[in-house]
């Protein structure tokens, strides 16, 4: 009896992953790509402020900073990048200044961050940004993580891309790295998760409800910052990317979300702790705290991902003891079919991430792994207990209607 209801559950996998997959070559096929190739060079009148909020990011701040100033040629009257240490307990403050002194760049200023003003609630990078946006003269605000690296030509491409499409906010995808052993079993599936949930076709209709802004790159016409009301009117966000993102779609202005591989590299977490604290902290929230649709994500990320793995341990033990008679044999067959899809899976997020298919016979643990960082997120948020972001305790969201 047991095996039959293995067999019903694998059956259903295979269906799902069949559907799963076909979605991800839609959105992936679909999807805007932007380049660097030649990109038409802005207007000799359009700015760009570069701002770069940092809060212990002492081992890479000097690479982002670095391939910013290196990824174009402009003048100190096109281009200025402000650096704003958050406060850092490490050395960060330390390292950007020694990098400034030996620059001699006047394009680079450094801006040691204030504390947030007392009554006040400003949460994650949000001060941080506000602070450098208050000194920013360009037309064009371009915010930016510390785990960027930009590549020669970015700025151009993406300000020829806002200014040809009239884009308010321009944000995109860059290449995604992974080097611990957690980012190979959950980042696919996250971004997997997301380009599913929110296709690019949906976040850049303006008549979607979709929203969404890849936080670590995202360029804003200034008009249009200020219009929404800049990162003071998120300021008790922990997801404002997001929130920024609906706020310009509410206003009516345009967004473009576009795959940028060209553009320059991220590497989000470098630990898995740093990687369990970032996407505790993130997932529910961005989820808009839905705990119907999360808890569904949970159900079809463990189906799809873990399950055919079980059954394959299952019917091959089953098959060892009792004989590979029809049932076991059916089961493994079924089963091979999903996990095979897997690899196919990692095929298309690749397109999406540039994440290599390396480590995509690991999807089941990877499942497994994503569920258990759902499901922590959700229990973080609802009580606040351990909800944190760089060793910052994060002030729990009044409870919502979902």
């Amino acid at each position: 009896m047991f095996s039959i209801i293995f067999l019903i559950g694998l059956v259903i996998a295979l269906g799902g992953n069949l559907l799963y997959s076909k979605a991800l070559r839609h959105n992936a096929i679909t999807a805007p790509r932007s380049t660097i190739a030649q990109p038409t060079l802005p207007a000799p009148t359009a700015t760009v402020s570069v701002i770069i909020p940092a809060y212990n990011e002492a081992e890479i701040i000097e690479l982002c900073v670095r391939s910013v100033l290196n990824s174009c040629d402009w003048s100190h009257e096109r281009l200025e990048v402000w650096v704003v240490d958050d406060q850092s307990s490490d050395d960060t403050l330390e390292r950007v200044q020694a990098l400034q002194t030996d620059l001699a760049d006047p394009r680079l200023t450094v801006l040691r961050g204030q504390p947030r003003p007392p009554g006040e609630i400003w949460l994650g990078k949000n001060w941080a940004c506000h602070q450098g946006t208050a000194q920013a003269t360009g037309d064009f605000l371009l915010f930016l993580d510390a785990d960027v690296q930009l590549h020669p030509g970015a700025i151009a491409a993406a300000i020829a891309l806002a200014q040809q499409h009239h884009h308010d906010l321009t944000t995109g995808v860059l290449t995604l790295i992974c080097h611990c052993w957690a980012e190979w079993l959950a980042q696919p599936l996250i971004v997997g998760l997301l380009s599913v949930g929110l296709p690019f076709a949906a976040v850049n209709d303006p008549n979607s409800d979709a929203a969404f802004a890849a936080g670590q790159f995202m360029l804003f016409r200034r008009s249009a910052y200020e219009l929404i009301g800049g990162h003071r009117a998120v300021a008790d966000q922990v997801v404002e990317d997001v929130e920024l993102a609906r706020r310009i779609q509410q206003k009516g202005l345009k967004l473009s979300y576009t795959i940028a591989h060209e553009w320059g590299t991220l590497h989000m977490y470098r630990t898995a702790a740093a990687l369990w604290e970032g996407w505790t902290k993130n997932w529910y929230l961005g989820a808009q705290r839905n705990l119907p649709n999360t808890l569904y994500t949970v159900l079809m990320i463990l189906w799809l991902c873990t399950v055919p793995w079980l059954g394959f341990i299952y019917f091959v033990s089953q098959g060892l003891s009792d004989g590979f008679d029809w049932q076991p044999g059916i089961g493994l067959a079924i089963a091979l079919l999903s996990i095979w899809l897997h690899y196919r899976l990692r095929c298309e997020i690749a397109t999406i991430s540039a994440i290599p298919t390396r480590y995509w016979w690991a999807t089941g643990m990877g499942g497994l792994f994503v569920t258990i960082i759902i499901l922590g997120s959700i229990v973080k948020t609802e009580t606040g207990w351990g909800w944190t972001w760089r060793g910052r305790p994060l002030q729990r969201p009044q409870s919502t209607a979902t």
